[in-house]
This record gives C-alpha cells, structure tokens and sequence, in this order.
C-alpha cells in the first residue's frame, strides 16, 4: 500500500509504500477514501506532547514508532475479511472507529476501547488514514455512514466524538445555562453543532481569532468572547451575567486552562480536551469549598460514535465545513493546519474516492 508516512519528528511528510496487510481472525481490510486531519497528528509529527516548565512527553516514550502513516479520522470502503469477521461485506462504506486497545480486556470488550491501557490506535501506534489501507481489528470499530457525506463522517471518528463525550460530561444542564467552548476551529464547531443537536441554546465560544468567532456565530453560537490578551475569565463572566458551570477546553494550554478554571461559579466543571500543552496551579483550598471539578476527556467511545452517527442521520447535525484535499498533498494540509489557516476540518481524499 501507498502512504504519506511520519519518517522523522518535525520534517516533511514522505510517500512511501509499506505491505498492504492480510486481514486475519477478525480483522477488516479497507481501502482508504476519507481521512480526517487532525490538530492531534501535529503532535504526532512533532513528536512530543508539552508538559510545562520546560518538560516534554516523547512520543516515543509512549510507544509511537516511525515510520508511520498517521490520520485517525478514517472512511474507507471494505475490500477483504478475515476468516472469522462477520457483519460487513466488500464494498461496503464504513467509518473506521481508530481508538483500539487490547482487544481482551474488560474496557474493549465493554465497547470502551479508548480506555484500554495497551492502546493500539489506528493513525498512533499502528498505520492509520494517511495510506490507501487500513486494518480495522474488528467489525464493531465499523460504523456506516448511511447518507452522511463521507467526508463528514471522517471527522466524527476524532472530532466529532471527542466533543460528543466532552460534552456528556457536562450535560444535563437547563438549555439556556451558558456552556463555554474554548476554541473555535474544527472540534469548536463540532461541538457547537452537537449542542443545539441536544436542545442546548447558550453557547458561549472562546477563540483568539476574529475570522474564527465570525464562523463560530454563523454556525450558532450565542456569544463569541476574544480570548487574547489579559482578563478573559472577567470577559466570560461578565458576557454569562456571572461565573459559569462549565466550561469545555478544546485548547488546553497554560492560558486557557487558567481562564477557563478562573471562570467557574462553585460547583462548576472544566473538561480539558486540547492537547496544545502546558500546566496549571490549582489553589487547593478551592476545589473542595467551591465543589470544583476539573476533568480530563480522551477522545470517546464507540459507542459514541454509534449514538453520534444516528444523531447525524437524523439530521438533527449540521455538517462542519471541511475542506478536500487530495491524499498525496498530505504534508501540505498537515502545514496549512500548524500554520493556523484551516477553518472547520481539512479531510484528505483518495484519488479514485
């Protein structure tokens, strides 16, 4: 198989072929037709994740080995089955679930995959979406699309449940109680969708940049908030009419991680998504008087993605804008996404898709 591989930390994306795999067991083989790209795979390129105060997590260390075919945002349409993978058929179009793990402990076998504490995900520590195939270690990571556009329905196996679970973490909330999304690029505008998708009508939406605020209000928003400089968590509570219950990070660096905790009223929750990178000082005292939480949130389930699809079916998610490009101008997408210049989501399509 062809593919547009990871061969060193930081330089460019190099096209090469690696041995299209055999499926075995229950394994499925796809040929790749969509394939998200993902602020995730940046950290992946680059090779480490920021700790804070000058420390770094190698990605190495974490078991990434190079060289690789990154992309975890993958539709791809079934060419074989192993002996003993039933349900799906060649030919069939399906949303790789990429969030795979052991495969036999309680967390894979309870469709928790992502909590699985020998990860294997598609696009991480194994060939994902950036090549022509993909193998998917079990029909159940195979969700069908139905009549979403398959280059939406890309984004929902990393975007869109991402936010979906970040989300559940915070709900049920009274509609109009303000919700506020740090970060309006292409999980910003997931979330917004899926938040009037639930009945949701306050959300509040944090973003640095102007254009992205602007897109942010179009797609639904209520109220957009700069987020640079000094003073942001002042601007959020006096934009909500007083300090919020929840607030979801999609960023999370050292600044906003910081407004955003300094947002909260007592009781109230921050989700931490992003993996921009930094740290942040928690007054102890704090957390139990004023009832905080603070929470991490990795990806999602598949069971996620199954509910979100539906969701999605129903008509009740307006599509995110994305962008298509072709597979091989892999490396050019990855740059324009470093660079800052996507809106919505890039999705990298096959030549014969």
């Amino acid at each position: 198989m062809r593919a547009w591989a990871v061969v060193a930390n930081g330089a460019p994306l190099k096209e090469m072929e690696f041995p299209t795999p055999e499926p075995k067991g229950t394994e499925v083989l796809l040929e790749t037709t969509h394939c998200g790209v993902c602020h995730s795979d940046l950290h992946i390129w680059e090779g480490y994740y920021d700790l804070g105060g000058g420390k770094r997590m190698s990605l190495v260390d974490r078991g990434v080995v190079l060289p690789l075919a990154m992309g975890h945002e993958i539709v791809g349409r079934v060419v074989k089955l192993g002996p003993d993978a039933k349900g799906v058929k060649p030919g069939d179009l399906r949303i790789v679930y990429p969030w795979v793990g052991c495969g036999i402990c309680a967390a894979c076998l309870g469709d928790e995959d992502n909590m699985c504490l020998k990860p294997k995900s598609l696009g991480v520590y194994q060939n994902g979406g950036y090549a022509t195939h993909v193998l998917a270690p079990h029909p159940r990571h195979l969700v069908d699309p139905g009549t979403i556009d398959p280059a939406v329905a890309a984004t929902y196996a990393c975007s869109g449940i991402t936010v979906y679970s970040a989300i559940q973490k915070v709900l049920p909330l009274p509609a109009e109680e303000p919700v506020v999304l740090v970060g309006a690029g292409g999980l910003g505008m997931n979330a917004i969708e899926i938040l009037k998708a639930l009945g949701h009508k306050n959300i509040v939406v944090v973003d640095v940049s102007a254009e992205k605020r602007d897109a942010a209000k179009r797609e639904g928003a209520r109220l957009t908030i700069d987020g640079s400089g000094e003073g942001v968590a002042k601007r959020i509570i006096e934009a909500c009419g007083g300090p919020v219950a929840a607030v979801i990070d999609l960023v999370n660096g050292t600044a906003t991680a910081r407004f955003a905790f300094d947002a909260l009223r007592k009781g109230g929750k921050l989700v931490q998504v992003g993996l921009f990178g930094g740290e942040l000082s928690l007054p102890l005292p704090l957390m139990p008087i004023r009832a905080l939480t603070v929470q991490g949130s990795y990806v999602g389930t598949v069971k996620d993605l199954r509910a979100l699809v539906q969701l999605a079916q129903s008509g009740a998610v307006k599509p995110l804008p994305v962008t298509m490009v072709a597979q091989r101008d892999a490396n050019e997408a990855l740059m324009r996404l470093r660079d800052g210049k996507v809106t919505g989501r890039l999705v990298l399509r096959a030549e014969a898709a």
